[in-house]
C-alpha cells in the first residue's frame, strides 16, 4: 500500500517529493508543533529544497527506507520545510546550527528541536545511512538523540536558554555614527586579498560567483575613476565564469556554484535568484568593457529564462534540478564520439574549443568548458572571428536540439515573489542596455502576475503554485520588488507602477522597520512568533534584504523628496555600521547604500513627447553610471506625486537634481549631453 503523509496537501514541489515517504512528515504548523508537545517527542526538522542534490541523496538513503522511517516515526515528530518558501525558518535554524556546531550549515539541514519551545539541541546537515565520511550512521544517531533527550532534559533546557539568547538579533545602533568612506576602501582591500589571481573570483572551492563583490568593484572603479586593478578583478571573474562549466554553453544560464577552483564542474542546479543578478552584472559590465562574450552570455541567458523559466501566467519559476534520471549533471554531459557524429566537419574546432580532445572531466564524461578562446581558434584554423562565431553557433544549435531529446531535469514551478523581483531587475537591465524590448515585456508580465496573484489587500504574499498564493511575504519580497519596480520605471514609465512602488515602501516602514534600533526585521509585525525575529545585514546567496531596502528607499526618497524614506535608509546604515567596520566585503550591497548616502544619486526627470523622450533617455543611460537614475515621464502622465508633478511638461525638458540640489531645466539636447 502506498504511503501518504501530511505533506500531500502542500503546494511546494519539494514537500510533495516527500509526500509518499514512509516517514510521517508534517509541514511546519500548529498541528505538528502541538503534537510534539502532547507526546513529549522531540522534533526532527529537515530543511531542503527541490533542486538540492544531497537532499535527494538523503531522501533516497534514509527517508525512503522503511526501517529508518520507522525509527523516525517512533522517536520524533518529523517536520519537512522548503527553505525557499520558509526562509524565515531557514535563517533561524542555519544560525542555530552554526552556534551549536561552529561550522557553516547548508542543505539538507537536519535539526533536532525540543517540543515545547522549538529550540534545537543538536544538528547537522547530511547524514549517511551507515558510518561514512567521518559521520555517524543516521539510524544510530536517531536513537542516540532520542535517548539523550529523555535523559538530559535539564541540561538541554539550560543550553537552550543560552542558545535562544544568542539567536536574538544584536543591535549596535548609534544615532551619532559618522558614516564615512572607510568601509568602501576596506572592502576594496579585502577583495584584493581574497581574489584568485589565476581564475578570478574570490576564495577557493566550492567556488561561488559572489556577484555583489563584483558589483562593488565596478562601483569603486567608477567612483575613484582610476582603480583599473579593481576593474580587472571584476572583469576577469566575469570572463572566467562565462568561459567555465558553471555556464551552460548550449542553453544559456548559470549553475549555482563550481565544485572546483577552475569554474569547470558546477553543482548543476540552476536557480532563478542567481540568474537575475547575472543578467544585471554582465549587462553593466558590458557597458564598461564591450566584450562580445558578455553580450552573448546575456542574450543566451535571457533566452533561456523566457524559454524555460517563465510560466504561461507570467511569473518566473524557481529552479531546475541538478539531477535528471537520478544522476547529477546527466542532462548536460557529452562524449566525444557522439558529438563528432553530430557535428562532422565542425567537430575538430568545437572539440579544441571545449576540451573534448582532452581527458574526461566529469565522472568519465565531458562537460563543456572553454579551454581555448575564440581568438585562438582564428589563429589555429586560419579563420576570421566571424567565421569562428558562425561555426560555433551552428554547432551549438545542433547539440542544443539533440539535448532537447533527453529527459530534462525537474523544474520547481513555484513562483516566489523575491526571486521574481531579482529576475525582473535582470531582464529590465538587459533589455534596456541591449535594446531588447521583449526582455522588458517579460519583466512586465512577471510584475503583472505579482500584482494580480500575490498582492492581496495591500500586502504581498511570498509564494504561488497551482492557483494558490500563500505565506506572508518577507523583507526580501518587499525590498527586492521595490528595487525592481524602480528599475522598470527607468525602462518605461507607468503611473500605476509608481503608485505601487510607494505602497511597497509604506508597508516596508509599517511592517518591518525597527524604529528604535534601525534596519528592518526579516519578518513583518503580523508574522507568526518564532524563536527569533532575525535582522541581518550581510549578503548571502542573495543580496541582503536590509541593504536592498536601504538602497531602494534612498532612491525613492530622492526621487520623491520624501525624507521618511531617506531617514529609514540612514538608520539602516547606522544599524549595520559596526558590522561594516569589522569586515566590509561581506556587506557589499550595504556599501551601495553607504555610497548613495555619501554621494547622493543624480536624478534626471525627463518630460516630453514619446519619441523625444526615447532619444534623451538613451543618452542618459548609454554609459555605466550606477548613481544616475533617469525617468522619462510622458506629458500625458496622470496623478503624479507632487515632487514629479511640479516638473512641468514641455515639448522636451530635463530636470536634473544631484542630491538635494536641482539645476535649471534643460531644453537643448546638446546641453543635456554636456551636463551628464
Amino acid at each position: 500500500m502506498e504511503n501518504i503523509n501530511a505533506l500531500i496537501n502542500e503546494t511546494s514541489p519539494y514537500l510533495l517529493q516527500h509526500a509518499n515517504n514512509p516517514v510521517n512528515w508534517y509541514p511546519w504548523g500548529e498541528e505538528a508543533l502541538n503534537l510534539a508537545k502532547q507526546l513529549d517527542k522531540p522534533i526532527l526538522l529537515s530543511i531542503g529544497y527541490s533542486a538540492c542534490h544531497w537532499c535527494h541523496v538523503m531522501a533516497h538513503e534514509s527517508f525512503e527506507n522503511d526501517k529508518t522511517a520507522a525509527l523516525m516515526n517512533d522517536l520524533f515528530i518529523n517536520i519537512k520545510v522548503d527553505r525557499e518558501e520558509r526562509p524565515d525558518l531557514d535563517k533561524i535554524y542555519q544560525m542555530a546550527h552554526h552556534l551549536l556546531t561552529q561550522r557553516h550549515g547548508g542543505w539538507p539541514l537536519t535539526m533536532f528541536l525540543t517540543p515545547y519551545d522549538q529550540i534545537p539541541f543538536f544538528g547537522g546537515t547530511y547524514f549517511p545511512p551507515e558510518p561514512r565520511y567521518g559521520m555517524p550512521a543516521f539510524p544510530d544517531l536517531l536513537q542516540k538523540i532520542a535517548g539523550f533527550y529523555k535523559q538530559n532534559k535539564t541540561k538541554i533546557t539550560e543550553q537552550n536558554s543560552s542558545l535562544a539568547q544568542a539567536l536574538q538579533p544584536k543591535s549596535y545602533y548609534d544615532i551619532e555614527t559618522n558614516i564615512n568612506s572607510k568601509p568602501l576602501n576596506a572592502a576594496r582591500d579585502e577583495l584584493a586579498q581574497q581574489f584568485d589571481q589565476h581564475m578570478g573570483g574570490f576564495g577557493g572551492s566550492p567556488k561561488f560567483p559572489h556577484l555583489t563583490n563584483i558589483e562593488r568593484l565596478l562601483r569603486h572603479y567608477v567612483k575613484t575613476n582610476d582603480d583599473t586593478d579593481g576593474l580587472n578583478m571584476a572583469l576577469k571573474s566575469l570572463k572566467k565564469m562565462a568561459l567555465g562549466g558553471i555556464y551552460d554553453h548550449l542553453g544559456g544560464g548559470f549553475c549555482r556554484y563550481s565544485v572546483d577552483d577552475l569554474w569547470m564542474i558546477p553543482h548543476f542546479e540552476k536557480m532563478l535568484y542567481d540568474n537575475g543578478p547575472f543578467l544585471t552584472i554582465y549587462s553593466q559590465a558590458w557597458q564598461l568593457d564591450n566584450q562580445s562574450l558578455f553580450k552573448r552570455v546575456v542574450l543566451e541567458t535571457a533566452a533561456w529564462v523566457m524559454r524555460e523559466m517563465q510560466s504561461p501566467e507570467g511569473g518566473f519559476y524557481s529552479t531546475l534540478d541538478a539531477d535528471s534520471e537520478g544522476e547529477e549533471g546527466k542532462f548536460y554531459i557529452w562524449n566525444p564520439k557522439q558529438v563528432e557524429e553530430l557535428l562532422a566537419d565542425d567537430y575538430p574546432m568545437f572539440a579544441y574549443h571545449f576540451g573534448l580532445d582532452k581527458k574526461a572531466n566529469f565522472e568519465g564524461n565531458w562537460h563543456l568548458h572553454v579551454y581555448h578562446e575564440r581568438q585562438e581558434l582564428t589563429n589555429k584554423y586560419g579563420l576570421t572571428i566571424e567565421q569562428v562565431d558562425s561555426s560555433l553557433e551552428t554547432a551549438r544549435e545542433i547539440l542544443f536540439d539533440e539535448r532537447k531529446k533527453r529527459i530534462h531535469p525537474g523544474r520547481d514551478e513555484k513562483i516566489l515573489t523575491s526571486w521574481n523581483a531579482l529576475m525582473i531587475k535582470g531582464m529590465v537591465t538587459a533589455g534596456r542596455i541591449f535594446e531588447q524590448s521583449d526582455y522588458i515585456t517579460a519583466a512586465e508580465k512577471s510584475l503583472k502576475f505579482i500584482k494580480e496573484k500575490l498582492w492581496v489587500n495591500g500586502r504581498l504574499l511570498a509564494t504561488y503554485k497551482d492557483g494558490k498564493a500563500h505565506l506572508n511575504a518577507y523583507l526580501d519580497d518587499y525590498a527586492f520588488l521595490l528595487d525592481a519596480v524602480l528599475n522598470l520605471l527607468q525602462a518605461r514609465w507607468n503611473d500605476e507602477d509608481m503608485k505601487f512602488a510607494i505602497s511597497l515602501a509604506e508597508v516596508l516602514l509599517e511592517e518591518f522597520a525597527d524604529d528604535s534600533q534601525g534596519g528592518f526585521y526579516f519578518t513583518g509585525n503580523q508574522h507568526e512568533t518564532l524563536i527569533s525575529r532575525s535582522k541581518s545585514f550581510g549578503d548571502e546567496a542573495i543580496p541582503s534584504g536590509n541593504a536592498v531596502a536601504a538602497v531602494a528607499l534612498g532612491h525613492l526618497g530622492h526621487l520623491l523628496g520624501e525624507t521618511r524614506y531617506l531617514q529609514a535608509a540612514e538608520k539602516t546604515i547606522k544599524a549595520a555600521w559596526s558590522y561594516l567596520i569589522q569586515m566590509a566585503s561581506p556587506h557589499s550591497t550595504m556599501l551601495l547604500a553607504v555610497e548613495d548616502y555619501l554621494f547622493p544619486p543624480e536624478i534626471i526627470i525627463l518630460r516630453g513627447e514619446t519619441e523625444s523622450l526615447k532619444t534623451w533617455q538613451a543618452a542618459c543611460q548609454k554609459d555605466y553610471a550606477p548613481q544616475r537614475l533617469c525617468f522619462a515621464i510622458p506629458n500625458d502622465a496622470q496623478d503624479l506625486p507632487a515632487s514629479l508633478a511640479e516638473k512641468k511638461p514641455r515639448e522636451i525638458v530635463a530636470y536634473i537634481c544631484k542630491g538635494y540640489q536641482c539645476s535649471a531645466p534643460i531644453t537643448r539636447f546638446e546641453e543635456l549631453v554636456a551636463s551628464i
